[in-house]
């Protein structure tokens, strides 16, 4: 037959397969898989697919878990009981006094304190607001099925739109339509009685289980670094790497919404970088780059005697020790400066260390403004040595020279 011209590629045999050959364009061609290659691969379980579809929360131990639990069965009980009392009994009697949207508010606030879903005004204003938008709509649509679908969906819209998105604000109004004569009957009151005094009650139970839990809440995300010179510039650990711009464009890129704060999340990047740089230099310790014979002074000495040895000795702080030479405090010309005549008066808690730890945790205690060495002690918490910023970033210049080269 005459040439069409077109250029069917001649077929190669690769295994019990007949395969075109790869194309010589690509730079790195995907090598084409036998029959009996891809017979070999091993096949997902149905634990594993299964696993593949449930998600994971970052950070959460068993022992959080617990203290979920436990929160969730004094928050709903304590939350029913107090709703009881604080609500006279004659005062819409037929009214529940405890409504399910609770139980999914609890999980929030018991499970993850730090959502941004789970802060006080995504609780209480997520669901009053959306309770009140359920009443509302339940009002002007008499068909249950759409007034249902309208309430949910101007439930997002209005939490979305007052900074207050809470899952469990959409159960609020749908339960506004869907809770039967009770509810509808109580009109807007019950967005207030029991919803929101629900809502109130729960939050004050979880701010004061979680002062006892030791949990963050209401949450409020720390600064990565905080200026301690009083100017404009900003920390050193914040000047370098990637931008709050940076996450921003990220987030945009991946088109993704994650549960959690931006400010939470630089902080989560930023604690990676430095876990990542002290796994790669993990080997290089505190014993290798510490100074050993150290200028220090005793917590009885006069604060002369300190500057003396500040001015002498060309240093920026000394460790203060006690008569078995345990490190106690540490003084610099910030501490000499303020009005007192004894040293252990004036000293502050150190930052220490030990020789064989690994000299790169030095680093976020070294770059914070606050420190400008770190003390290294022994078991026993005597003096062993001290690590400045001079010999960190001498040790780190060093290697950096070495990886070059």
């Amino acid at each position: 037959m005459p040439d069409s011209g077109d250029h069917i590629p001649d077929l190669q045999l690769i295994g019990n397969t007949l395969t075109p050959p790869p194309d010589p364009s690509l730079k790195h061609p995907e090598p084409a898989l036998s029959v009996s290659t891809r017979a070999a691969l091993p096949r997902r379980t149905l634990i594993q697919r299964f696993r593949d579809l449930s998600p994971r929360l970052s950070g959460a131990t068993a022992f959080d878990r617990l203290v979920a639990v436990c929160g969730a069965l004094a928050g709903i009980g304590l939350t029913g009981y107090l709703s009881s009392v604080i609500v006279f009994h004659g005062l819409h009697a037929s009214i529940p006094l405890l409504v399910a949207p609770i139980g999914a508010s609890s999980v929030l606030l018991f499970a993850v304190p730090a959502s941004p879903m789970a802060q006080p005004w995504s609780i209480i204003g997520g669901n009053t607001l959306s309770a009140l938008v359920g009443v509302a709509v339940g009002r002007l649509v008499h068909d249950p099925m759409l007034a249902a679908a309208l309430a949910v969906a101007l439930a997002i819209g209005v939490m979305s739109a007052m900074r207050c998105l809470h899952p469990p604000g959409g159960a609020a109004a749908l339960t506004a339509i869907l809770g039967g004569p009770a509810v509808t009957s109580a009109g807007f009151t019950f967005a207030f009685v029991p919803m929101a005094l629900n809502c109130v009650v729960l939050v004050a139970i979880g701010w004061l289980f979680h002062k006892v839990s030791r949990h963050s809440y209401p949450h409020r995300p720390g600064p990565v670094a905080v200026s301690t010179h009083g100017t404009s510039d900003r920390p050193a650990p914040v000047r370098v790497g990637f931008q709050a711009e940076d996450i921003t464009g990220a987030l945009a890129d991946l088109g993704e919404t994650y549960d959690i704060d931006p400010d939470d999340l630089d902080r989560l990047l930023r604690q990676v970088e430095i876990r990542a740089f002290e796994r790669r230099h993990g080997e290089l310790l505190c014993a290798e780059i510490m100074s050993r014979d150290v200028v220090h002074i005793g917590a009885a000495a006069r604060t002369e005697t300190a500057i003396a040895l500040l001015l002498d000795h060309d240093v920026r702080t000394l460790p203060v020790i006690d008569g078995s030479r345990r490190v106690v405090g540490i003084i610099g010309l910030r501490e000499l400066a303020r009005p007192g005549r004894d040293v252990g008066a004036l000293m502050s808690v150190p930052t220490i260390t030990q020789a064989h730890l690994p000299a790169a945790a030095l680093i976020a205690p070294l770059t914070d403004g606050r420190n400008h060495a770190v003390v290294v002690v022994d078991d026993e918490g005597r003096l062993a040595g001290i690590v400045t910023q001079t010999d960190l970033l001498a040790a780190v210049a060093s290697r950096a020279g070495n990886c070059r080269s």
